[in-house]
This record gives C-alpha cells, structure tokens and sequence, in this order.
C-alpha cells in the first residue's frame, strides 16, 4: 500500500464487487470466501504495481538491467582462397567441386 498519513483509510485499488464481475465475464464460480481472499490479492498486486510504476517513472524501460552493444567489425572485402586452394584438401575432386559418395541411392 502506499505510504499515507497515519489515521488516513487507503483506497483498495479493486473492491470485491469488481471481483465478483470480472468473475463473471471469466465465467468463474467463486464462493464469497473466494471473493474475500482474490479482492485482497488483487488489492495487494495492483497496489505493488502502482507503487511500482511511481518508482520507476524515470527509470527507462529496457529488455536488460545491463547495458548492451553490438560489437562488430568493418565490412572489408579480402581475399578468399582459389578454387585449387579450396579443394586442397579435399579425399575426391570433379570439375571443381567436393566429390561425395552417393547417400540417397538416387542417380542424378
């Protein structure tokens, strides 16, 4: 609950009533017991957030308490290997390429 002069009555943020008719929107059966214990937990909840909220109103709203960049590097082209370079070390080569036995038993 918020902090209030002392002799001041806080104001539930949601009463059992407004319970009992999100209750019924939900199509919830609640014994008035129910209602008793949800309308306070919801009070409590609503009354966090609120406090909450008032906290953090300067606070930025972000993903990670952690600050995070993106650490890259310039887009320089290079030179890569030649095709020779390439299949060096490859066990079988044709025209160029990676020979691989054949694994699906389909003829190409």
């Amino acid at each position: 609950m918020p902090n209030l002069p002392k002799g001041v009555p806080a104001v539930p943020a949601i009463s059992r009533d407004e319970v009992a008719h999100l209750a019924r929107l939900s199509r919830l059966s609640l014994t008035d017991d129910e209602l008793d214990l949800y309308a306070g937990q919801l009070d409590s909840i609503l009354s966090h957030v609120q406090r909450i909220s008032q906290v953090a109103a300067d606070v930025p709203a972000t993903a990670s308490p952690n600050p995070t960049t993106n650490v890259t590097r310039p887009d320089v082209p290079v030179a890569c290997l030649s095709p020779e370079q390439a299949l060096s070390g490859a066990p079988a080569v044709d025209e160029q390429r990676f020979l691989v036995p054949q694994i699906l038993g389909e003829a190409e």
